[in-house]
């Protein structure tokens, strides 16, 4: 007598897309918090805009995944990962962005400076000496010679693909 057990995930490569598009990008986030919080590594403002791509997609992907496992209409759930795919394709052009401001290949944005907090009780001079300036031209770290940003690059891309092969799954089947 044999006994078999349902899989984890069902076979469904839009389902598996998208908690794998899901799962990576919360874990991106994950790091990224660790470095802040962790390690002290401040983001500057392009950093924070990164992360706003994966703030939007990490919940879309969780929906779309909901939606595929529920045997949502095929041109639904294809167009969730068509919209997943796009966002992270722009997430990987604004950190390569980001990463070409850290090489000096371009300038970055003007506002690459600490917050100024309301004055209150302390004078304007008090508290600009207690701010730190983050820039977005300069890496706060790098590994094998790629910063946070062009780690970025990488697996934005990585998750787009990811969404591009569901949608090729899913027309498959």
């Amino acid at each position: 007598m044999t006994t078999t057990t349902a899989p984890l995930l069902p076979r469904n490569p839009a389902v598996t897309a998208a908690l794998v598009v899901a799962a990576a990008g919360a874990a991106t986030i994950l790091g990224a918090l660790f470095f802040q919080y962790g390690l002290g590594v401040v983001p500057c403002p392009l950093c924070l805009d990164q992360r706003k791509v994966y703030y939007v997609a990490i919940p879309l992907a969780i929906v779309v995944a909901i939606a595929a496992w529920r045997h949502a209409p095929r041109p639904l759930v294809v167009t969730g990962l068509g919209v997943l795919a796009l966002t992270f394709l722009f997430g990987a052009g604004l950190a390569a962005y980001h990463a070409g401001v850290e090489w000096k290949w371009w300038l970055g944005p003007q506002d690459c400076s600490g917050p100024l907090n309301p004055l209150g009780s302390r004078g304007l001079m008090e508290q600009l000496q207690d701010i730190s300036i983050v820039r977005c031209d300069e890496a706060a770290w790098r590994f094998l010679g790629l910063s946070l940003a062009g780690y970025n690059v990488l697996i934005s891309l990585a998750l787009a693909g990811i969404a591009a092969w569901g949608i090729k799954a899913v027309r498959r089947a």
